[in-house]
């Protein structure tokens, strides 16, 4: 495991709007400017509220980083207004709306220490401050699959604990991310298949408790995870690959999984109730033009044909394939709430969606950054590697980075405002089969199957 940083990154990166991170690392300073009030009693749940609005409010102009600065004028108008910097409510309302964190996922010992975690660890990301390791474990044969190229990673997954990694011949590698120490191996079901990489993983679901994954026929299994094992891998669903085509894509979260198929028009979004495991949802039309290329995906290892994610808090979708974008209500079984098409073509490994954000890049090497809820362009920024290579380029997003892998490099940009390119890094991994990111990580398996991690978590 090694560490990074580095003062001419900083140089690289340019100016930060919105600030590293210093607020919670530097004491008061005299020079700083202070918002003026008069010397009148407020009401602690309002001056609560008024910090809360302030900083939202921050966090929507300057990016997620300035939030902290605001705060931090804030406690400094007042004795009665430094009060209020001890409120668990506070911290709990900033660090849910702000960092994207559900009531129920404080690891810290208080809300206020949970959130100067989340703040630090975005200006780690931004500044490239990092530790990176990787991650090996031991093939072993599949006897349900005589597929030769198992080492073909498909898909990558990361909670709060684990990280997974899916591969070709239905292999789902799970690892402790603390420990990078190998946990469980699982694979699907045996069954008749068709075609030789039929069984090949297309998505994984992973939260602390739980593992879901998807393979191309159209299977879902699922397994308990915790302590240092699993429970064993039961089969939630039974796919239909000659009624639904290949299921070319899968993701969700605790309340919804989403598949998307190719190969039989007018399916391609089925949804499921991730709770009750129930699908209730078949339709869309977004794959028909990519019918004919979803059966070939079944023999062999092709581009990908599209993606989806489940982003916000759980209850939309994002998908698209080279030629379209649909945004998609879960709760209202699968209505459109937006659409667009790309004439300049999209490249789909580009494209990956977190929190309110989405990323897509076109074949001519520019990127847009869009809302999710609506497809409005926030901000736009050039992909090197990525102008006339559809299968060349891999992209993934957190609440506010996206990074993309194109000629042999990891970039990363800011994408919260104007889409700064920031740094790459210096780890060169060869050519890279899947890449993923959240808060902390960044994740990616090269081809010769080793899983590459970065980790900006703040010590």
């Amino acid at each position: 495991m090694s560490n990074s940083s580095s003062s001419s990154d900083e140089e690289e990166a340019g100016p930060r709007a919105g600030g590293g991170g210093g607020e919670f690392d530097q004491g008061p300073s005299s020079s700083r400017s202070r918002i003026r009030w008069s010397n009148e009693v407020w009401p602690e749940p309002f001056l609560e509220a008024l910090a809360f609005q302030v900083a939202v409010d921050t966090s929507l102009s300057l990016g997620r980083l300035a939030a902290a600065h605001a705060l931090f004028n804030i406690f400094q108008v007042s004795t009665t207004w430094q009060a209020i910097s001890r409120s668990d409510l506070l911290w709990r309302n900033l660090t849910q709306r702000i960092w994207n964190v559900g009531g129920d996922d404080l690891v810290r010992a208080t809300w206020r220490e949970e959130y100067i975690y989340r703040h630090r660890t975005a200006s780690n990301f931004r500044s490239r401050r990092y530790t990176y390791t990787t991650l090996h474990f031991v093939p072993t044969d599949n006897n349900n699959n005589n597929n030769n190229d198992g080492l073909s990673c498909r898909r990558l997954a990361l909670s709060g604990r684990y990280i997974a990694a899916g591969f070709s011949d239905g292999a789902v590698h799970l690892f402790r991310l603390s420990t990078g120490a190998h946990i469980s191996t699982f694979y699907p079901q045996h069954r008749d298949r068709l075609g030789r990489f039929s069984s090949a993983v297309s998505g994984i679901v992973l939260s602390d408790s739980r593992l879901v994954f998807a393979t191309l026929d159209g299977d879902i299994h699922t397994a308990v995870v915790g302590g240092d094992g699993a429970a064993p891998l039961r089969r939630a669903h039974l796919g239909d690959v000659v009624n639904d085509g290949a299921l070319v894509d899968f993701a969700g979260g605790d309340q919804w999984w989403v598949g998307l198929f190719a190969g039989f028009p007018g399916h391609a979004f089925h949804i499921w109730n991730g709770q009750t495991e129930e699908l209730v949802f078949v339709g869309g039309t977004l794959t028909d033009p990519e019918a004919v290329m979803g059966w070939h995906l079944l023999t062999e290892l092709t581009d990908l044909i599209g993606r989806v994610r489940v982003t916000g808090r759980g209850t939309t979708a994002l998908a698209c394939t080279s030629l379209r974008v649909v945004a998609f209500d879960l709760q209202n079984q699968g209505v459109v709430l937006a659409e667009e098409e790309f004439r300049r073509g999209v490249v789909v490994g580009s494209f990956d969606a977190a929190n309110a954000s989405a990323v897509v890049a076109d074949v001519r090497g520019g990127a847009a950054v869009r809302r999710v809820d609506d497809l409005v362009e926030v901000c736009r920024f050039s992909v090197r590697g990525a102008a006339g290579a559809q299968g060349e380029v891999l992209g993934c997003v957190n609440g506010g980075f996206g990074v993309i892998w194109g000629g042999g490099i990891i970039r990363v940009w800011e994408i919260e405002l104007y889409g700064q390119y920031l740094y790459s890094f210096r780890e060169g991994i060869g050519i890279c089969n899947a890449l993923i990111a959240d808060e902390r990580y960044v994740a990616a398996c090269s081809s010769d199957g080793t899983i590459h991690l970065w980790g900006f978590g703040a010590q």
